[in-house]
Order: C-alpha cells, then sequence, then structure tokens
C-alpha cells in the first residue's frame, strides 16, 4: 500500500509540475495504472547495421510485435519471403514494424541487399 501511494505522490508531482492542475484527475489516473499493471503485448528490437540484421535469429512469443531500425548509413527493405511483410526502403534511422499473431518461422531479406537474410521463429 505505502508503495501505491508512493507512486500516486511521485505522479502528482511530476504532472503538477508539467502544469496539470487537477488533482482528482491525475490520482484517478495514477491509481489506475499502478492496479492495472504493465502492458502484456511485447516488442522486440532488430537493429540493422553494417549490412546485417542483428540479433539475426529471434525467437518470440505469439503476440509479439519485431521492431526493425536501420542504424546502417544505406537503405534497407525487410522483406519476407512468403510476401507476408514487406517494408518501404528504410532510410537511417527509419523503422518497420509487424505484429507476428501466428506461430511458425517466418524468414526474410533485405530486396536491395539479397544476401542479409535472418528469420523470426513465433513460439
Amino acid at each position: 500500500m505505502k508503495r501505491k501511494i508512493l507512486k500516486l505522490i511521485v505522479a502528482t508531482a511530476v504532472l503538477g509540475a508539467l502544469g496539470w492542475t487537477n488533482a482528482r484527475n491525475v490520482r484517478f489516473v495514477a491509481s489506475a495504472a499502478s492496479v492495472q499493471g504493465p502492458a502484456k503485448s511485447q516488442e522486440v528490437l532488430v537493429k540493422i547495421d553494417n549490412f546485417s540484421f542483428m540479433p539475426h535469429d529471434i525467437t518470440v512469443a505469439t503476440g509479439t510485435t519485431v521492431i526493425w531500425v536501420n542504424n546502417d548509413d544505406i537503405p534497407h527493405t525487410i522483406v519476407s519471403t512468403t510476401d507476408l511483410f514487406k517494408s518501404k526502403a528504410l532510410d537511417t534511422d527509419d523503422k518497420f514494424s509487424f505484429k507476428f499473431d501466428k506461430p511458425g518461422t517466418y524468414e526474410y531479406f533485405c530486396s536491395i541487399h539479397p544476401k542479409m537474410t535472418a528469420k523470426v521463429i513465433v513460439q
């Protein structure tokens, strides 16, 4: 109980510092968030750098969203070998995401650089 009160005090102070003046709404939002707990959806990050997907092969739970971010200096794409998903050409710092709702093995590659391959294993 002390932890919930402390979270409420911190949330109220932070929002007050940001100019929020309706303390009753702040308490309601803070207490609702502490009762619900963390979100159940998962996200996994795959970085593209030096003509590689990192990590190369990943295993994720069903319902996970994979987010690819291009950290390379040149464009890359993310294309499923079965055409399930396909990104546009991603410039530096661009992102692409796809939510994997069904178990299976999903191989993908960069259509600009076809030797760049990897896979997502969904369990």
